[in-house]
């Protein structure tokens, strides 16, 4: 694939148009996603930053979730930033009882991690394939990865502070996962750099 992809944003809740904005700018064909149909004619998917109960109950809600699962399954590329990121869990840690999730990235994420609201925090990090400049991190009540399975390659830690050595980027195969938001900050390169997965070339 070397034209423009079409990249769904799931628009249930969150930061949606800022998903979209970097998509552009990333050289996809950005499109908004609520319903079955219109996932079924995106190349790839991305799950917004935003309350990760709220979305869950939604996508249940527009029947999209049972779906999407499928899909991911089949083999459709989907990137998580932050609640995205627990969205894309097998496993979810503090969630509530009945809370589901897509799946497919062989993880355990704590949701709210590094703390409340009051707690958000920006800081750089290291990401792997991403070459020597960091990615300046926005963790807005963020998640980290609490453990990985052996399909799971770790993209990026936490540097420094309370946290340091947290994980908080992750990749499996087409499923890209932050529990931070790159969409905030005006660096398209995670975003490219899912654009590329969605292509084959990363």
């Amino acid at each position: 694939m070397t034209s423009a992809p079409t990249v769904g944003v799931l628009a249930l809740q969150g930061d949606v148009q800022e998903h979209v904005r970097a998509l552009e700018a990333a050289g996809a064909r950005p499109v908004t996603v609520r319903r079955p149909e219109e996932l079924e004619a995106v190349d790839a998917l991305v799950v917004p930053g935003g309350e990760s109960t709220t979305m869950s109950n939604l996508a249940i809600a527009f029947g999209i979730l049972d779906p999407l699962q499928k899909r991911v399954t089949d083999g459709l590329p989907v990137y998580g930033s932050c609640a995205g990121m627990i969205m894309l869990a097998d496993k979810i840690l503090d969630g509530r009882p009945d809370q589901r999730t897509i799946g497919g990235i062989d993880m355990v994420v704590r949701r709210n991690a590094f703390g409340r609201q009051v707690d958000s925090f920006e800081g750089d990090v290291a990401f792997e394939d991403l070459g020597d400049k960091p990615v300046h991190g926005v963790f807005i009540r963020a998640p980290w990865v609490e453990s990985i399975g052996d399909a799971v390659r770790i993209l990026a830690r936490i540097p420094e502070g309370p946290a340091v050595g947290r994980i908080v980027a992750v990749r499996q195969g087409n499923l890209l996962a932050t529990s931070f938001h790159p969409e905030l900050t005006g660096d398209v390169r995670v975003h490219r750099y899912f654009v590329d997965i969605v292509r084959g070339q990363a």
